[in-house]
């Protein structure tokens, strides 16, 4: 029997614009749908929540706000969102529509792929998914159901962000969305997933197109489980000999069970494989794959799974629930998908003798307060009331919410967790681009207080003279006013220092005159506390840290330095020596010469000095020579 002529839906035009063509999907949380928009003329597909879904307004909010942040991933090899909104009970995403098959489709025909046509396949993966991680979002449910490979080759990575927008778990909720193949080991034992943990199940993907089959498998997904927390993945080339070696590292590195060893993100991954890539031939990429197929059957480690997170040991039970299961991708299939649709398994493993049980606990629960729109102290004293701790605050550019106020919360607002868990915040940054305000004639304190409060950081702040503006007040700004900027970049400020003022030269002056005379031009003086040797007579000032006829700002600060004199020097002995031997002596030591001849002048001899040979005289005074006469 046909069930779509029974969907209320089909052949409806939605929210005035989306005529629902056909079914394509349906799935525990949405139904997807064949649609056309009518304004633009184009095929899409249509996510539609289910209406009992659709009714919890928290969840609502939390669905179409994620929805919002992957339509900005804008990124080829992403599944698009178009729009989002809501009729009645129907609340939609209209997604882009991809025609072809999803890469289980191909496993489950082909079996294991060729080397090149693996790299092929999971390269426009990683580049999505890299994309998507540098934007802040993890996809936390990578497998081959969500790899959507179009009739034109193209390939896209499907349901970005939906995985948390219906509700995943993160590690304070006490269970995780995931599908038990494609966990990490991180996600299984605290519920816990970032970018690395995309990269694992990335890794476990790899090795499915090299091999034909999961590294990890068993009669129940409790086994499943067990072996992602206590065995490594197991080399490609252990199952299809002849693979290259390089193979072996992407995989063993991208699924190493300790996350620290992993590649930080897919981008680092893509990086690793394409290296990987460039140390192979065209023998090697095109080795022929195994005959084997993957089996055709729907199996329990393929679906979206609730895993609960480890406690301690109380039981040897092991406990498995059936809730909905997690929609399908917003793809056209080439054929009916096998196997029920709507089974989700919540797995409770046991983990052997002293390792404990992991179970779902029934301890107590609240719900996570409104906080959206206030400040942090407000929003941490109100989780506070109910109970909840705030981790690791985030902060992100907004549009709606103020700057410094909360503008996100995980788990949302409303949302059942249990008491004394988690919870993150969001603080806004503010819009994106914010305009650098107009600082000039404002003091210096309150133009850096304008700053922070437009979320720009004062910059380098440098000084020049202004006859217009006062001295300590803004006489520009780079850039210049107007100018958007994003929040926290600097800005930096040009300072006034008043009118220049000209320095008089107080050398040779006495201290207080000195200081009369610079204090009048409005220089502040001080007096270095040590004296100097100079040709200065002692007690005048022997130097200025402000040199005569220099430019200085209004209370600048002026250091007098005080001359204890010349300093006394050793006069050499050059009676005896030529007029010219003589003077090169005296003047090495520092002294004048000035040469005096007796009459009658015939000789060319130093007859006597005016300061003996070996006694000391200030440095730079002036030594006499006598040239000897007849």
């Amino acid at each position: 029997m046909d069930t779509t002529l029974q969907d209320p839906l089909v052949g409806r035009l939605l929210d005035g614009r989306y005529r629902v063509d056909a079914r394509i999907a349906v799935g525990g949380m949405a139904t997807v749908y064949r649609a056309v928009d009518t304004r633009l003329d184009r095929v899409l597909a249509l996510k539609v929540m289910h209406p009992a879904l659709a009714a919890d307004a928290a969840f609502v909010e939390r669905f179409i706000r994620e929805a919002k942040s992957v339509a900005r991933l804008a990124h080829p090899n992403v599944v698009g969102v178009f729009d989002q909104g809501a009729e009645g009970p129907y609340v939609y995403l209209a997604m882009e529509y991809v025609a072809g098959c999803t890469l289980r489709d191909v496993l489950r025909e082909r079996g294991a792929l060729s080397p090149r046509a693996a790299l092929d396949i999971l390269e426009p993966v990683l580049a999505a998914l890299g994309a998507a991680h540098r934007a802040g979002f993890v996809h936390r449910d990578m497998k081959p159901e969500n790899v959507l490979i179009g009739d034109d080759g193209r390939v896209k990575v499907a349901d970005f962000g939906l995985v948390r927008a219906v509700g995943s778990a993160t590690a304070t909720t006490g269970a995780v969305l995931g599908t038990v193949s494609y966990l990490a080991p991180e996600q299984i034992e605290h519920g816990t997933a970032d970018t690395r943990a995309d990269v694992y199940a990335c890794g476990v993907v790899l090795y499915e197109m090299l091999t034909g089959g999961k590294p990890h498998s068993g009669d129940t997904p409790a086994q499943v489980l067990y072996q992602h927390l206590n065995t490594d993945v197991p080399a490609p080339s252990a199952a299809v000999p002849g693979l290259a070696p390089e193979l072996d590292g992407v995989v063993a590195a991208a699924t190493a069970r300790d996350p620290e060893l992993r590649p930080y993100d897919a981008v680092a991954l893509l990086a690793l494989l394409r290296e990987a890539r460039a140390g192979l031939g065209d023998e090697q990429l095109d080795a022929e794959p195994p005959l084997a197929r993957s089996e055709a059957r729907d199996t329990a480690e393929d679906r979206t799974s609730v895993i609960a997170r480890p406690a301690p040991a109380e039981t040897d039970v092991l406990h498995t629930d059936r809730l909905p299961a997690p929609e399908a991708p917003p793809a056209a299939r080439r054929r009916p998908p096998r196997g029920p649709l709507l089974v989700v398994v919540a797995v409770l493993l046991a983990l052997g003798l002293g390792a404990g049980v992991w179970y779902i606990s029934s301890g107590q629960f609240t719900r996570v307060p409104a906080v959206l729109g206030r400040s942090e102290a407000a929003a941490t004293k109100r989780l506070a009331d109910a109970g909840l701790d705030v981790g690791t605050t985030k902060r992100a550019f907004s549009d709606v919410y103020e700057r410094g106020t909360v503008m996100a919360v995980d788990p949302a607002p409303g949302e059942r967790v249990r008491g004394n868990d988690t919870v993150t915040l969001t603080l806004s940054r503010g819009p994106q681009v914010v305009k650098v305000p107009n600082l000039k004639g404002k003091p210096l304190a309150e133009a850096k207080r304008l700053l922070e409060e437009e979320g720009l950081a004062p910059g380098v702040i440098t000084r020049e003279f202004s006859d217009s503006v006062a001295q300590g007040s803004v006489v520009g700004s780079d850039p210049e006013p107007g100018t958007g900027r994003s929040p926290d970049s600097a800005v930096a400020l040009v300072v006034s220092k008043g009118s220049p003022i000209d320095v008089p030269d107080v050398s040779g002056e006495t201290v207080a005159d000195a200081t009369a005379a610079l204090q009048e031009e409005g220089l502040t003086v001080r007096v270095a506390p040590e004296r100097i040797n100079s040709p200065e007579d002692a007690g005048t000032v022997a130097a200025q840290s402000l040199a005569g006829g220099s430019r200085a700002a209004e209370g600048d600060v002026v250091t007098l330095t005080v001359s204890k004199g010349p300093k006394p020097v050793e006069v050499p002995d050059v009676t005896g020596q030529s007029v010219a031997d003589a003077r090169a002596a005296l003047e090495d030591a520092d002294f004048e010469v000035e040469v005096k001849k007796s009459f009658p002048y015939l000789g060319d001899t130093v007859a006597s000095q005016s300061v003996e040979g070996g006694e000391t005289a200030p440095e730079g005074s002036t030594v006499t020579i006598t040239i000897k006469g007849l």
